[in-house]
C-alpha cells in the first residue's frame, strides 16, 4: 500500500531500476474493497457534499482498467469503483437529514473513433456534439438523462449500456475496449437553512474507462482494428499533451479542443474536480516498455492542481424546476379551495 514503484528489466542486468512514487499502490492481492475506501470513497464523499469528482482507470489493454472500474458486479466482493458507488451514494442518501433531498440521474456515453454515442439512447447510429456554454460549461448536446432511485436502477442502465459498447479481440484481449466509456452520475441536493431558505447544490461524478493504450504492432491491429487504434492513441496522446501543458506551467494554451476524450474531461484535468487517476500496469517483463510508459504518465499526472469548489445554485438543476411545479400545484390547489 505504500507510494513506491520499482520496476526493473528482469531479461537485462544492465538496465537500472526505475522507481516512482505515488500516493497509494495496489498488489495484485488488493481487494476490491480496499481501492474503493482508499481511492474512490473520499470522493465521492464530495460530490454528495456538491463537489465535481473525476475516477479514470489509464494502461494498457489487460491489465485490469475494467476490472478496476467495473469488475464483476454479481459477486459483491469482485464489484469495482462504478457499482461500489452506487451502494455508497444511495447510503448515504438513506442517512441524511429529514430536511434535505436529493434528485439522481445518470448518463452513459462512449467515445468511438473520435465520435460521441448515448450508449443509453433509442438510436444507437446518432452521433452526439460537444457544445460549451458560460453558465454550465462542457456537455454533450442531446446526451439522454435518467432519474434514478436506486442502486439497481443504476446497474440496470450500465447494463444497457455496455451492451452498446463497441468492443473487439486484439492480440492483447479477447474482448478489448475499443472505445473510452463515461458514467456520469449526477446528484442534486435541496436543503432548508434555518431562516427557510432553500440551498440547492449539484456534484457530478464522471467514472472513465478509457480504451487501452498499446503499441499496434503487438495488438496485431490491421484494417477497422488499426483505425480504432490510430484513434485510440491519438485521444490518449492528446490527454498527455493536456497533462503536460498543464503541469508544465509555462504554457498559455492546453489543448482541450484536440479530442474529444480531453474536452469532455476539460474540468477534471485542472479545473473544477476532485480527480483521482488509477494507473494499471502488467507484471509481466514483456510488457515493461508499456508498464514504464504508463508509469511516467502517471508520474506528470499526479503534479496536475485542481481548483475544486462546491456547485452551488447550478443553473441546468432538475430540481430548482420540480420545485418550480411544486409551488405552481400548490397555488392552484389553494386556489381552488
Amino acid at each position: 500500500m505504500d507510494g513506491c514503484v520499482i520496476l526493473k528489466r528482469t531479461s537485462s542486468c544492465d538496465d537500472p531500476p526505475k522507481q516512482f512514487t505515488f500516493d497509494l499502490v495496489f498488489g495484485c492481492g488488493s481487494k476490491q474493497t480496499d481501492i474503493y475506501n482508499m481511492v474512490a470513497r473520499p470522493i465521492v464523499d464530495k460530490v454528495l457534499e456538491g463537489y465535481n469528482g473525476t475516477i479514470f482507470a489509464y494502461g494498457q489493454t489487460g491489465t485490469g482498467k475494467t476490472f478496476t472500474m467495473e469488475g464483476i458486479r454479481s459477486e459483491p466482493e469482485l464489484r469495482g469503483i462504478i457499482p461500489n458507488s452506487f451502494a455508497h451514494i444511495f447510503g448515504a442518501i438513506a442517512k441524511a437529514d429529514a430536511n434535505t433531498r436529493f434528485l439522481v440521474r445518470v448518463s452513459y456515453l462512449e467515445i468511438y473513433n473520435e465520435e460521441v454515442r448515448d450508449l443509453l439512447g433509442k438510436d444507437q447510429f446518432a452521433r452526439l456534439d460537444v457544445k460549451e456554454r458560460p453558465d454550465i460549461g462542457v456537455y454533450v448536446k442531446n446526451l439522454s438523462s435518467f432519474v434514478v432511485h436506486s442502486p439497481n436502477e443504476m446497474d440496470k442502465l450500465m447494463s444497457f449500456g455496455n451492451k452498446n459498447r463497441v468492443t473487439g479481440a486484439t492480440n492483447m484481449n479477447e474482448h478489448s475496449s475499443r472505445s473510452h466509456a463515461i458514467y456520469t452520475i449526477t446528484i442534486e441536493c435541496s436543503e432548508h437553512s434555518e431562516k427557510n431558505k432553500t440551498l440547492l447544490r449539484q456534484g457530478k461524478l464522471h467514472l472513465v474507462d478509457l480504451a487501452g493504450s498499446e503499441r499496434q504492432a503487438k495488438t496485431g491491429a490491421t484494417g477497422k482494428r488499426l483505425q480504432e487504434a490510430n484513434k485510440i492513441n491519438l485521444s490518449l496522446t492528446t490527454l498527455g499533451n493536456v497533462i503536460s501543458a498543464l503541469v508544465d506551467g509555462k504554457s498559455t494554451h492546453i489543448p482541450y479542443r484536440n479530442s474529444k476524450l480531453t474536452r469532455l474531461l476539460q474540468d477534471s484535468l485542472g479545473g473544477n474536480s476532485k480527480t483521482a487517476m488509477i494507473a494499471n500496469i502488467s507484471p509481466a517483463d514483456y510488457n515493461f516498455d508499456e508498464s514504464l510508459s504508463t508509469l511516467r504518465y502517471a508520474n506528470r499526472a499526479k503534479n496536475i492542481k485542481n481548483k475544486a469548489k462546491i456547485n452551488e445554485d447550478p443553473k441546468d438543476a432538475m430540481l430548482r424546476q420540480f420545485q418550480k411545479e411544486i409551488e405552481q400545484l400548490r397555488k392552484q390547489l389553494e386556489e381552488g379551495k
